[in-house]
């Protein structure tokens, strides 16, 4: 692992965070062919239509202007060399997208007669009609096999072709990815470990997120399958050890309940993974095979259970199921599936400050969400690998506001109880050894 960056190439397409115009300005200052890539990106991101009218697009539509000035003047010249067009300064203008109206700085010129010449991009862009492309383009996110048709004359513009924006993100995504699954996990000290899948396009990718011991949130990787199987979840854990992640710890795995992830969990981790079933997800499933009017009153007996000791909540949930056996069979076998690990977090001793966040798969669920959101704006997925690439995008974005896990302060008791499952899994294992 150590010798693999002499072979990972240096990506030449930068993403930057959405709302550092700065930085946003400097990348596109340095190259023309970034800016549609860039307002992909951006959208990918899911940046609201009106942060885009605002920093990030006044950026990018200055930047088109400048390098419409420059197939019109040239390079900018020190005096009054240069060709028949000279560069003049700038001045204030304003540009039209639809209906809102975006104040930029746009580059003067003249001829060396004196005389005014305008910018063709500056006048195209307050034609009703281009102006609609380009805002279509900027808040729609469509994707790049859209681009000739939706901005023909901008392309013209700037001189990027469709197959230019489509290589240069498919290269900055590409690298992203490969990124995101080789980066060493050697010096994260995770305690909880989410495990999620998520169908994009009929693709299952399956995403891990971890938490570590300050509370950070940390995408680890994803992994692609036919479906979200033991197969891919163990691929995907597999990943993770190879990059660093110790397989000699104990860890609280937060998971929905599938069986295939069960499964790939036990395999890989054996006794030291600590497996607490999201809640969620349980109240659905029973409730969901339930009449309104019993389904108000086993939920309040489940969130009741919750509270309690493990001994004492499962024997209320078990109380509970008999009641429900007669008449609804289904929903009794669902509550006692898996009732054990919907308490773990009770039987590690954690306070609610800490099980309301752990007892759950909402942290990664969050993320699900925006993937999702932006799946549905790609008119057409080639193959799986760009799925997984979108998904990627989409994910990377989302751990960019990630905050730090609530109950933070008592994160220490998790780390504590972990440190003592390890001490007794380690005294186990040598007797077996004996």
């Amino acid at each position: 692992m150590k010798d693999r960056k002499t072979k990972t190439k240096k990506p030449t397409f930068n993403v930057v965070h959405r709302n550092d115009r700065a930085q946003i300005t400097r990348v596109l200052a340095g190259s023309g062919q970034a800016l549609l890539p860039m307002l992909e990106l951006i959208e990918s991101a899911q940046a609201s239509i009106d942060e885009l009218m605002h920093d990030s697009a006044v950026a990018l539509v200055e930047q088109l202007l400048v390098l419409s000035a420059q197939k019109v003047a040239g390079a900018k010249q020190r005096g009054r060399d240069g060709g028949p067009v000279l560069w003049h300064g700038a001045q204030r203008g304003v540009v039209t997208l639809a209906e809102r109206q975006l104040r930029v700085q746009r580059p003067r010129l003249r001829d060396k007669a004196g005389h005014e010449v305008s910018v063709p991009a500056y006048r195209q862009l307050n034609d009703a009609s281009i102006g609609k492309r380009v805002r279509d383009i900027m808040v729609a996110g469509v994707s790049t096999r859209r681009y000739a048709q939706v901005l023909p004359e901008a392309a013209g513009t700037v001189g990027v072709s469709k197959s230019a924006v489509s290589r240069r993100f498919i290269e900055a995504s590409a690298a992203q990815l490969a990124a995101l699954n080789e980066r060493s996990l050697e010096e994260l000290k995770l305690l909880v470990i989410y495990i999620d899948g998520i169908v994009v396009a009929g693709h299952h990718i399956v995403a891990a997120v971890g938490v570590d011991e300050l509370g950070d949130k940390h995408l680890l990787g994803l992994a692609l399958g036919a479906s979200e199987n033991a197969q891919v979840v163990k691929d995907l854990l597999r990943g993770l050890i190879e990059r660093g992640l110790d397989a000699s710890l104990s860890y609280l795995f937060v998971i929905d309940g599938g069986k295939a992830l069960r499964s790939a969990i036990d395999e890989m981790f054996g006794h030291r993974a600590h497996v607490q079933r999201c809640r969620t997800h349980k109240l659905r499933n029973v409730l969901d095979r339930l009449p309104k009017t019993e389904a108000a009153q086993t939920k309040a007996v489940m969130m009741a259970a919750y509270k309690l000791a493990p001994k004492d909540g499962m024997a209320r949930m078990n109380k509970q199921a008999q009641w429900l056996e007669r008449e609804h069979p289904d929903a009794a076998a669902s509550l006692r599936e898996g009732l054990q690990e919907t308490f773990t977090v009770n039987a590690l001793g954690l306070p609610p400050s800490l099980t309301r966040c752990l007892c759950t798969t909402n942290i990664i669920e969050n993320p699900n969400g925006i993937v999702r959101r932006t799946s549905r704006r790609v008119t057409r997925y080639q193959d799986a690998d760009m799925a997984l690439r979108w998904t990627a995008a989409g994910f990377l974005e989302a751990q960019k506001s990630f905050r730090k896990i609530q109950g933070i302060k008592d994160l220490w008791i998790l780390k504590a109880a972990l440190g003592r499952l390890d001490k007794q899994a380690h005294v186990d294992e040598a007797k077996l050894a004996a």
